[in-house]
């Protein structure tokens, strides 16, 4: 994402509506940005009904020519009466006038914002990593690669003694993608052969999903432990990977048309087969010539921040990794907030058809309250001393250029004489909220109590043009409203939650709000 966020939203929406075109159209692409990705099959996957939307106007008709109105709501078409009463009402009012010479001239934000809040939310912090400068994604999804190795080049700045270091986004997007091509096609192929029908529910939303750039913590750890890192030096940024639309773009066709293929071909395992190995092997072209062909190993050499000189040799990436992003990382948990209470806290969920690496961990987590993950977050920073990944529904209440969030820095309801008064449960059965972008903690004010926390700072990854140096600041009321996921420490978890990890996840469906990706 360059220096503004080109895109309002960059993953996909909590709930899926899926409209069926007639054979022949086309399903929209996402935005540029768009972190949409594909789902991993599972063994016991749940048959999935089909799911219609009516048009109104059909619905509408249809009961007007049965004159049976008692068990379908009337559909009132909009008059010129209506809107002519609207607008009375509207006139009426001065402060709507006020509200709209404001609104259009200066945009609803800068008139929204409420002064006496934006003020008040001060930049200090009783505890405070440093993490150096931040880093920028640039007009791409890739947040969650690029917060969990803001987590790890922080680990390997202190094991390498440097001030400043940055590790490889392209690498490790490139892997990623490559490897989930590989998991889509593979899911794919099993539902065909299982005789799942090509206009399912489940098989348009896998297929709307396809090949965004967006992901989970367990997702890049499955990277990570894999293909191991780099340093920035030894694999750049390209112009695909600074902007990802039209890479997206050429690997989402690709794999819709491998899909089309495989249905086609009725069931018939070998020629499945071919299609997929065919399409692998074109997908690792598209990806190398947009984003470079990653190294095998390099020669790593450095000098300290003390001035003193350093040379390791040879070293692969995935021998790098190891030596260097010693934290223990891989063996981190997911703690997710899904206030739904048909999911209680302390059981385990899993996302169906949700992951990247095959043979790589499932991208599952534990449902815990908000105030446990809070508490882990504060014991890592003022404990251990190094960032937390976590993942959030970012746009709330967010002012960009400043750097904050508050559930009360901007007065909409005031503005438009309206009330905005979901709680976090409600949006997210109704579609409001889901986590959509991936940052780390990497700073906290705690009350003198110890244990009370006040606001967090947030290290971002939209470059260093806005906020404090690109550093947030988030009040933490806004943590309870808005963050959904932390990646913390296995060893922080008490013997029931521990216990529950061992126990088999609550499995929901693809669509599921819980899999949105950041």
């Amino acid at each position: 994402m360059a220096g503004s966020h080109p895109w309002p939203r960059h993953c996909r929406p909590a709930v899926l509506f899926i409209v069926y075109a007639p054979q022949g159209a086309s399903y929209a692409n996402a935005a540029p940005g768009d972190t949409n990705a594909g789902r991993p099959a599972t063994a016991d996957r749940r048959a999935i009904p089909h799911a219609r939307m009516a048009h109104p106007r059909a619905e509408h008709t249809e009961d007007r020519n049965r004159g049976d109105m008692t068990d379908t709501m009337s559909f009132t078409p909009l008059t010129p009466s209506m809107i002519d009463g609207y607008t009375e009402a509207f006139d009426a009012r001065e402060a709507n006038r006020i509200a709209m010479n404001a609104v259009v001239n200066a945009g609803i934000d800068d008139v929204a914002r409420n002064y006496d809040r934006a003020r008040t939310l001060q930049r200090r912090f009783s505890v405070t990593v440093d993490n150096g400068e931040v880093t920028n994604q640039r007009r791409s999804g890739r947040c969650w690669l690029f917060s969990s190795l803001n987590v790890a080049r922080f680990v390997a700045k202190r094991n390498l003694g440097l001030k400043t270091f940055e590790f490889s986004q392209n690498y490790a997007m490139y892997f990623d993608k490559l490897e989930r091509c590989n998991y889509f096609l593979q899911d794919l192929a099993a539902l065909a052969l299982a005789g799942e029908p090509e206009d399912s529910r489940l098989v348009q939303t896998l297929l709307h999903d396809v090949m965004g750039d967006g992901g989970q913590w367990t997702m890049a750890m499955n990277v990570y432990k894999k293909y191991g890192a780099v340093p920035k030096d030894f694999f750049p940024e390209t112009a695909s990977s600074q902007n990802t639309g039209q890479m997206n773009t050429s690997l989402r066709t690709l794999l819709r048309q491998a899909v089309c293929r495989i249905w086609q071909a009725q069931g018939d395992a070998a020629r499945i087969g071919k299609v997929i190995d065919a399409t692998r092997e074109a997908a690792h072209r598209i990806l190398t010539i947009h984003l470079g062909e990653p190294p095998k190993s390099f020669f790593w050499e450095w000098t300290d921040e003390d001035g003193e000189f350093h040379r390791d040799g040879e070293i692969t990436p995935q021998e790098f990794w190891h030596k260097y992003v010693d934290a223990g990382l891989e063996d981190y948990v997911c703690l997710v907030d899904d206030p739904r209470a048909e999911h209680p806290k302390g059981t385990k969920i899993g996302i169906e058809h949700l992951g990247n690496v095959v043979g790589g961990d499932p991208t599952e987590y534990l449902n815990v309250p908000a105030a446990f993950m809070k508490d882990c977050v504060r014991r890592i920073l003022t404990e251990q001393g190094i960032p937390v990944w976590f993942g959030a529904d970012c746009h709330p209440m967010m002012d960009r250029k400043n750097g904050a969030w508050a559930t009360d820095l901007f007065e909409y309801g005031r503005v438009y004489d309206t009330v905005f008064d979901m709680d976090k449960e409600e949006r997210v059965r109704f579609a409001d909220s889901a986590m959509n972008h991936a940052m780390a903690f990497v700073g906290v004010d705690v009350a003198d109590d110890g244990t009370t926390t006040n606001r967090w700072r947030v290290e971002n990854s939209w470059g260093s043009d806005i906020a404090d140096k690109g550093y947030f600041t988030m009040d933490d009321p806004w943590f309870d409203e808005y963050v959904y996921e932390v990646a913390v420490p296995k060893s922080m978890l008490p013997a029931e939650y521990l216990e529950a990890l061992d126990r088999p996840a609550i499995m929901l469906p693809a669509w599921d709000p819980m899999g949105a990706l950041a």
